[in-house]
């Protein structure tokens, strides 16, 4: 699934391509699945190009988890038939995708593989959240703002470091999200979440795609000497003596993969999965995000899929 120019979603073309060929140092996977994140709409319509511009034609799809088809030169970590999963720069919307050895890991056992497919972005951006940024301790409230895929991640993890959990979640997914282990659900839907709160927070993790204009109504939610980290919207400018702050962008970090997946096989983190879409109604799930209409984890899965 390709886009040739920028623009809505009728830019996605269901393209037929040569199969790729691994170089040196690469492997080439026959895709079990993708997964749709909220990043790959910017990425289509050009909001993004200043930070991350395209080569175009450009297939979609950053996760990606599938079997090893054939390995190239210089590759030891895997042989035919691994089943892998990893984060990729584009290239997973499709049937097979080369990819570097070095940037993947062996995917999980204890899931369908298709759903592994549901963890790099996410979850590793989840990692990083709770355990980089805001240094989550036993006994801390947290407050997880926004319970989409990355949220649902971060409470698991928070939860994992012995965190009580508070996660914002609507209606619709407010079951999901208290599955997962938060320990109380806010209803953003019905009433602000300071008026929620019996006191601030130790820290604020934002995965919500709040206006700009509702970045000052979140350091009020956390104490004083606490942390605030976003995921989305920039919040450096609410840092001071009294709260820490910052905006981070994901960075691709297998250690951090391999660490979460272990945690999968465990049994301590669960993957959801909300949906599964075929390849070529993937101009479809965009439609359907920009319509509000996906919450949690939507994998995309192509046609003969190995999963």
């Amino acid at each position: 699934m390709r886009i040739h120019r920028y623009g809505d979603v009728s830019v996605i073309r269901h393209d037929d391509v040569p199969l790729p060929a691994p170089s040196d140092g690469q492997v080439l996977i026959r895709v079990a699945a993708t997964s749709f994140n909220p990043s790959e709409i910017g990425l289509r319509r050009g909001l993004l190009r200043s930070i991350f511009p395209l080569d175009l034609p450009y297939t979609l799809g950053g996760d990606v988890a599938g079997v090893v088809a054939e390995i190239g030169e210089d590759v030891s970590a895997f042989t035919v038939g691994d089943r892998v999963v990893g984060r990729l720069d584009g290239g997973a919307a499709a049937e097979y995708v080369t990819a570097e050895a070095k940037i993947l890991v062996a995917a999980p056992t204890t899931i369908p593989l298709a759903h592994a497919a549901a963890m790099p972005i996410a979850g590793v951006t989840a990692w990083q959240a709770v355990f980089e940024h805001a240094d989550i301790r036993p006994g801390q409230r947290v407050l997880v703002n926004g319970a989409g895929g990355v949220g649902r991640f971060a409470i698991q993890l928070a939860k994992y470091a012995g965190a009580h959990v508070i996660a914002t979640a609507g209606p619709r997914s407010a079951e999901a999200v208290r599955r997962l282990g938060a320990d109380r659900i806010v209803d953003y839907t019905t009433a602000p979440v300071a008026d929620a709160l019996d006191e601030p927070v130790d820290a604020l993790l934002n995965f919500a795609a709040i206006d700009s204009s509702q970045v000052a109504e979140l350091a009020p939610l956390v104490r004083p000497g606490g942390v605030l980290v976003s995921a989305t919207l920039e919040v450096g400018q609410l840092a001071g003596p009294r709260l820490r702050a910052v905006r981070f962008v994901v960075r691709n970090d297998i250690d951090h993969l391999a660490a979460l997946v272990k945690l999968v096989d465990a049994g301590a983190v669960s993957v959801g999965v909300e949906a599964s879409r075929p390849l070529a109604e993937l101009a479809s799930v965009h439609r359907d995000a920009e319509a509000g209409r996906i919450s949690g984890k939507t994998i995309i899965v192509p046609e003969g899929s190995p999963a």
